[in-house]
């Protein structure tokens, strides 16, 4: 089967195809022929960074990067109860750890799969499964949402963003999207109850009393956002567990609580996900498409930081 594949990370140079074995799966997996992946910020860091790639893929090379998949079961292993060949599946696969998604066929832990709902194409199904579950897990299962709270997002045009947006919104939040000013109007049409520009205005003097901020951004962006968190409220940060020594300090006399979270491959997620995608609550905005062989222009667009939702590459 043909593959994108990793040697050293580096520049989008690096990303080779080659033909390679297709994958024989376990008992637990489903071997999925792939119609489109997702590109995340991860697997673009994992590709320019050799800490990044070491620290998932440790030294086994080559490495193949992507996590995010959607496509057709064509294969079952022998515990697999719950799919069947020729089913449509999403997910994201094996993360964090091997998710191999760049390629023609991914054997995946039929656990991090679910049904592909029909009322969406596979590109929306691929954009949903590491973003999506990210905004779920950090405002489900780590800020425990509530209907009510006061939630305050940053980037939420983006990939994360635009799925906190309608996340926060279902569960009864009030929510506060900050984004450039272009993207007013695709942030405020997700759902979000207001919208901050942070090219003209700054989000510290306009807002207070927020119970949960998602922040995909960290530096100024964090320590700004401890000054507008009520008592006992939680910042999720996402981009590294590193959090500054003067920010936590603050954090504390504050008594706001800052998370970091890293999003993790699990059957209740995945599920929750299609359930919700299923329902509509979800609307994947899906920002461009590529053909596999024009990968690397993919992730060159993921790294303009200025992706309004999701990049997708079709097999």
């Amino acid at each position: 089967m043909k593959a994108v594949i990793l040697n050293e990370a580096g520049d989008v140079g690096n990303l080779q195809f080659a033909e390679i074995e297709k994958p024989v799966i376990g008992n637990d997996e489903v071997l999925v022929k792939v119609i489109s992946v997702s590109i995340n910020p991860v697997d673009v860091k994992s590709r320019a960074y050799e800490g990044v790639l070491n620290w998932i893929f440790e030294e086994k090379r080559p490495a193949i990067l992507g996590w995010d998949i959607s496509g057709e079961v064509v294969e079952t292993g022998n515990n697999v109860t719950g799919f069947k060949e020729g089913d449509e599946v999403f997910g994201m696969v094996n993360f964090f750890g091997r998710g191999n998604a760049y390629a023609e066929y991914v054997a995946a832990p039929a656990d991090h799969m679910a049904l592909k709902p029909q009322n969406i194409s596979h590109q929306q199904a691929a954009a949903a499964s590491m973003a999506a579950s990210t905004a779920y897990q950090a405002l489900v299962d780590v800020a425990k949402i509530k209907e009510g709270n006061k939630v305050l997002i940053h980037a939420a045009s983006g990939g994360v963003g635009h799925f906190a947006v309608q996340i926060a919104k279902h569960f009864g939040a009030y929510v506060i999207g900050v984004s450039s000013g272009k993207n007013r109007d695709f942030v405020l049409s997700l759902g979000a109850d207001e919208h901050i520009d942070y090219t003209t205005e700054n989000f510290h003097e306009k807002v207070q009393d927020v119970d949960i901020v998602i922040d995909t951004l960290q530096g100024k962006t964090l320590s700004d956002s401890v000054d507008v968190v009520k008592d006992n409220g939680i910042i999720i940060t996402l981009p590294t567990p590193e959090i500054p020594e003067d920010v936590a300090d603050r954090a504390g006399q504050k008594k706001v609580n800052i998370e970091f979270m890293m999003v993790q491959s699990k059957k209740e997620t995945t599920e929750a996900i299609a359930g919700l995608l299923e329902q509509e609550v979800l609307k994947p905005s899906v920002y461009k498409t590529f053909p596999f062989e024009d990968i690397a222009m993919a992730h060159l667009e993921v790294e303009t930081n200025r992706v309004v939702g999701k990049v997708i590459v079709n097999l």
